[in-house]
């Protein structure tokens, strides 16, 4: 017990909370974009999963991480129109198309990648490039939080950037306000000449592209191949992130955190003598206890403004 106090404590299990709290950041980002606009992006796991596919893809074929993570984000957005075009114009229930986005997402890349590489299951025969590690030299030299935040994966620092961004997008500029009229309501934002499917078009391609950028992470950040649903229910957590801060950015940024510590707690504890079963379940339970404290809150508050 007293190792790992001291290993939740240390400065390098903090910089491994960072590290895998960015693609959860990022979807959970862009869930925040989608849900204030009106409509609920439940295709963040599969758009997740087509970006890291696309990303190592393109990466092994043009020999640049760069390119790879421009596709990245540019599949996520794709994504993220279809799901806005499925929905909005054709009609179809924004949770089912999301879903089938999902199913899509989960075998069409195991599919894609036997195509493109003749891998089944794992890119081995890629040679993808990793997005390049950034070193901060000033807060490098810092005790403690150099260790933290002076070396961190090149997507870290843009999620962190993400976060300001999102916020003054949202929060200080005009089609932001227009997005958040559109989501509190759709027919007087009409009433006054805002288009709402417009503004909720740009809404999901935004929140795809964050999404792919978390997409992206996974495979050229956090690992450097692509696997089957490498994701692992991201996505989903991503969601409750989302709820969880109360569909603001800086709570998102928090809530994330929460469950990057929790990720980050299960892959020490595979070092440890634990049921591998049990670490795997953490994230996921942690998830179950916070929204569960999340609802009984919010029935406790609806009770008492009666």
């Amino acid at each position: 017990m007293q190792a790992l106090l001291r290993a939740i404590l240390s400065p390098s299990f903090a910089a491994s909370i960072l590290r895998v709290t960015t693609p959860i950041l990022f979807a959970a980002l862009g869930a925040v974009v989608a849900d204030l606009s009106g409509v609920v992006n439940i295709a963040l796991e599969g758009t997740m999963l087509f970006s890291a596919f696309t990303g190592v893809a393109v990466s092994a074929f043009t020999q640049s991480a760069w390119l790879g993570l421009l596709a990245a984000v540019g599949v996520g957005a794709l994504v993220g129109l279809t799901l806005a075009y499925s929905h909005l114009k054709l009609g179809t229930d924004a949770v089912l198309a999301g879903i089938a986005l999902n199913l899509l997402a989960a075998e069409g890349t195991v599919f894609l990648l036997y195509v493109v590489a003749g891998d089944k299951g794992v890119s081995s025969s890629l040679p993808s490039k990793v997005l390049p590690d950034w070193h901060i030299p000033v807060i490098k030299e810092i005790p403690v939080l150099g260790a933290i935040l002076g070396k961190q994966n090149a997507l870290t620092y843009m999620s962190l950037i993400a976060v300001v961004l999102v916020y003054l997008f949202l929060f200080k500029t005009s089609f932001g306000l227009r997005l958040r009229a559109v989501g509190e309501n759709p027919d007087a934002a009409d009433s006054v000449g805002i288009s709402v499917h417009r503004v909720q078009f740009v809404a999901l391609a935004i929140s795809g592209a964050l999404a792919g950028m978390g997409g992206a992470h996974l495979s050229m950040g956090y690992v450097s191949w692509f696997s089957r649903n490498m994701t692992s229910g991201r996505g989903f957590i991503a969601l409750a992130a989302e709820t969880l801060g109360y569909r603001h950015p800086v709570g998102v940024f928090l809530a994330s955190l929460l469950f990057g510590f929790a990720d980050a707690l299960s892959n020490y504890m595979q070092s440890l003598r634990v049921p591998g079963e049990f670490v795997q379940m953490i994230p996921y339970l942690l998830t179950l206890v916070a929204l569960t404290i999340y609802s009984g809150r919010q029935r406790k508050g609806r009770r008492s403004s009666k």
